[in-house]
C-alpha cells in the first residue's frame, strides 16, 4: 500500500502527511499539474488531492482526473460521490431535489425570457447566487423584480467576473473593523480592485443561466453540519451585521448545546443518498423551524473546525474530545 498526495501547503494535504507520518503509512507526493501524473502514481494504490475553486487548474481538470484515477484501480479522495457537485450550486439543486432533501425552493433558467416570465410572476426578496463561489461570495439578497430583471438582464449579457472585487474589499474592511484583518488585508483588498487574481483572469465570465433561492428570513445564524467517514461534527455560524449571510462571517460558536441535532440527523440521512466521504451541510430554518439545506460542499477550512468539542456518530451518540477528521480521511483509502 502507498498513497499518493497531491501536496498544496494550507489544504488538507498537511494533515494528511502528518498523519501518515505519525502512523507509518507509505506515501509519496506528487504533483497532479505535470503531465505525468498517470505515471506518478503507478506504484500507488491511493490518490489524494485537496483540490479548491479557487485554483483555475483544478476547475479545468481535477474532477476529471480524480475519476480517471478510480477507473485506474485506485482508492481517491475525494471520490466521484464526494466532489463531482463540489462549487457547483446548480448541480447540488438537481442532486437535493433528486434525492427529496430538505433543500431551499431553488430556480435556474437558461433562457432570458423564461427567466423574465419567472421574475414577473413570483415573490421578493430572493437570494442570487453563481453556481461557484465560497464564503458567501457570488451571493446577495435582491430585494425587489427590477433588480432581478436587471441581473437576468446581466447574466444573459456580458455575464459576472469570477472574482467580485468590491465584495472582497468590503468584506476586509468589515474584518478589519471587527479585529479579524490587518490593514495590509485591506490594502491588498483595495488592490484587487486594479489586478485581478489569477482566477478572474484565467476563467472567463459566468454567464447563460440565472439561478434564485428563495430567501428564509429571520435567520440570525446557520448550522454547519460536517460528515467525514460517517462521523459528524458542526459549528453555528452568525450572520454579519445586516446582512443574512453567515457563511465567511468569522464569527463562530463551537458550543454542542447550540447546535439542533435536527440537522445532524437530516444531513446523515442525506448524506446515505449521497454517499460521499466527507460533505458539509449548510442549514437554515424555516418560520416552523425546520431545518433546510443552502447548500453543500466536501472541502472546508481545516483551523475552523479544530475547536469543535467532539463528534457525533451515525446513531447520534456524541463522542467528547478531540478527533482528527483529517485521519479519518486517509483510513477511508487505505
Amino acid at each position: 500500500m502507498k498513497i499518493a498526495i497531491h501536496h498544496r501547503p494550507g489544504s488538507f494535504s498537511d494533515r494528511w502527511i502528518e498523519y501518515c507520518k505519525e502512523n507509518n503509512i507509505p506515501y509519496k507526493i506528487v504533483n497532479a499539474y505535470d503531465t505525468d501524473i498517470v505515471q506518478q502514481v503507478d506504484d500507488c494504490t491511493a490518490f489524494m488531492w485537496h483540490h479548491t475553486q479557487c485554483d483555475y487548474r483544478d476547475k479545468l481538470f481535477a474532477k476529471q482526473l480524480i475519476y480517471s484515477l478510480e477507473a485506474m484501480g485506485l482508492k481517491v479522495f475525494p471520490d466521484f460521490h464526494t466532489t463531482w457537485h463540489f462549487d457547483d450550486k446548480v448541480g447540488q439543486k438537481y442532486l437535493l431535489e433528486a434525492i427529496g432533501a430538505p433543500l431551499v425552493p431553488s430556480y435556474v433558467f437558461y433562457d432570458k425570457k423564461e427567466a423574465v416570465e419567472w421574475v414577473n410572476q413570483t415573490t421578493f426578496p430572493k437570494v442570487f447566487k453563481l453556481r461557484g463561489g465560497a464564503g458567501s461570495a457570488n451571493v446577495q439578497l435582491v430585494p425587489t423584480k427590477k433588480d432581478a430583471i436587471r441581473l437576468v438582464n446581466r447574466a444573459f449579457g456580458k455575464g459576472f467576473p469570477q472574482f467580485n472585487r468590491r465584495g472582497n474589499l468590503k468584506e476586509r474592511i468589515r474584518k478589519y473593523k471587527e479585529g479579524k484583518d490587518t490593514l495590509w488585508g485591506v490594502c491588498k483588498g483595495i488592490g484587487r480592485l486594479f489586478i485581478p487574481t489569477e482566477l478572474a483572469k484565467m476563467v472567463g465570465p459566468e454567464k447563460g443561466y440565472v439561478y434564485f433561492q428563495d430567501f428564509i428570513p429571520n435567520n440570525t445564524f446557520d448550522i454547519r453540519i460536517i460528515i467525514v467517514a460517517n462521523k459528524a461534527f458542526a459549528i453555528k455560524r452568525l450572520t454579519r451585521k445586516n446582512d443574512f449571510r453567515a457563511s465567511g462571517s468569522g464569527m463562530i460558536i463551537y458550543n454542542k448545546e447550540e447546535i439542533d441535532e435536527q440537522c445532524v440527523k437530516i444531513a446523515f440521512i442525506v448524506n446515505e443518498k449521497i454517499k460521499s466521504q466527507s460533505i458539509a451541510f449548510d442549514f437554515v430554518f424555516d418560520a416552523d423551524n425546520n431545518p433546510m439545506i443552502v447548500e453543500i460542499s466536501y472541502g472546508f477550512i481545516k483551523e475552523v473546525y479544530d475547536p469543535c468539542e467532539g463528534f457525533w456518530n451515525k446513531d447520534l451518540n456524541w463522542h467528547e474530545g478531540p478527533f482528527d477528521p483529517y485521519g479519518w480521511m486517509v483510513e477511508l483509502v487505505k
